[in-house]
């Protein structure tokens, strides 16, 4: 441990030297994106413009797809500074700071604009909050937010109602408050990454997943789970995430430039999911998925009332921070 220790100080110190010398910085960037999905297009235009706007004193590498490991390598890394910045859903960061799963809570926002004031690290009390706990706590710190979507369910069968996935194995990202939300719903909570997915589904593993559109097209899943219920249950965004040492290893003004960059895309990915949506829809259905709404009898109230009922119970220490959450959008 004592080793561990003295060669992340070196490393920091490096760091540190290298950024204020005026010398390149260059920061390694992970997530588990594929070619298309808006986050990986996020990621990417985010270094284009953090190069051009710090005339090339900045500069970030992406490694995209899981590259530099799962979701746990991901976050030990950025833990301790050997991958800079790291993006996943915030309920990742609750072995830190706990409440930060609030965030990934169903049911709980009015829309995505909303959804994205409650976690933006520069203006919402309630991130600010748990953001100084998770600098205190983690090492870490969240600088940035991307929009992916409201998460919908696709599943091999129809589904229209909790009633129909009672006792079925549904996949979910490997957090407590997923299982929550699947245990919610009466299915049969099965963790796992999410580039197992599309072989569960094939071989009967799992009968249905979750995620936003635009990952189930890009990902290709609605081949294995063509039955896609716009159910909307959780907002979806990927945190971004930087080790602390690191951040403020970089001058000031070339941190501001990075923050005005990353609350600009923010704004932007809102707009980018929004215009996608329609074409999506489009794109699967002529891809043979069958897209099952309101209009064609899914039960979203069922859905919300049951989820919901299992929130309060699983996590009754949230009341108060919901309440603050929808307080700020006015509900």
């Amino acid at each position: 441990m004592k080793r561990m220790t003295s060669l992340i100080a070196c490393f920091a110190l490096a760091f540190s030297l290298a950024a204020h010398s005026g010398e390149k910085v260059t920061l390694k960037l992970a997530h588990h994106g594929v070619a298309g999905e808006i986050f990986t297009i996020f990621c990417d235009r985010f270094a284009e413009r953090v190069s051009k706007e710090t005339d090339g004193v900045v500069v970030i590498n992406n490694f995209g797809n899981g590259q530099l490991g799962n979701v746990n390598e991901m976050l030990s890394g950025v833990q301790v500074g050997f991958i800079d910045i790291g993006l996943h859903d915030h309920a990742s960061l609750a072995p830190f700071v706990p409440e930060m799963a609030v965030f990934n809570a169903p049911y709980i926002y009015k829309d995505a604009i909303s959804f994205m004031k409650v976690v933006d690290p520069y203006a919402s009390p309630v991130m600010q909050k748990l953001n100084q706990r998770l600098t205190k706590d983690g090492g870490m710190r969240v600088i940035g937010n991307c929009y992916r979507g409201a998460r919908n369910i696709s599943c091999k069968f129809p589904v229209y109602s909790p009633a129909d996935l009672k006792g079925q194995k549904m996949r979910g990202v490997p957090l407590p408050v997923w299982t929550t939300m699947i245990n919610g719903i009466g299915a049969i909570p099965t963790p796992m990454d999410f580039a197992e997915v599309p072989t569960a589904l094939s071989t009967g593993v799992i009968v249905a997943q979750e995620n936003p559109l635009n990952n189930i097209y890009t990902s290709k899943v609605y081949e294995v789970s063509p039955y896609i219920s716009i159910t909307e249950h959780m907002q979806s965004a990927q945190v971004i995430f930087i080790n602390e040492n690191n951040w403020q290893s970089i001058p000031a003004e070339r941190r501001a430039v990075i923050e005005r960059i990353l609350r600009e895309l923010a704004v932007e990915s809102i707009q980018w999911e929004k215009d996608s949506s329609a074409e999506l829809i489009k794109n699967l259905k002529a891809n043979g998925a069958a897209i099952i709404t309101a209009a064609d009898g899914l039960k979203v109230e069922e859905f919300r009332e049951s989820v919901l009922k299992q929130v309060n119970k699983d996590f009754p220490e949230w009341r108060e921070i919901i309440a603050e959450i929808q307080a700020m959008q006015g509900l």
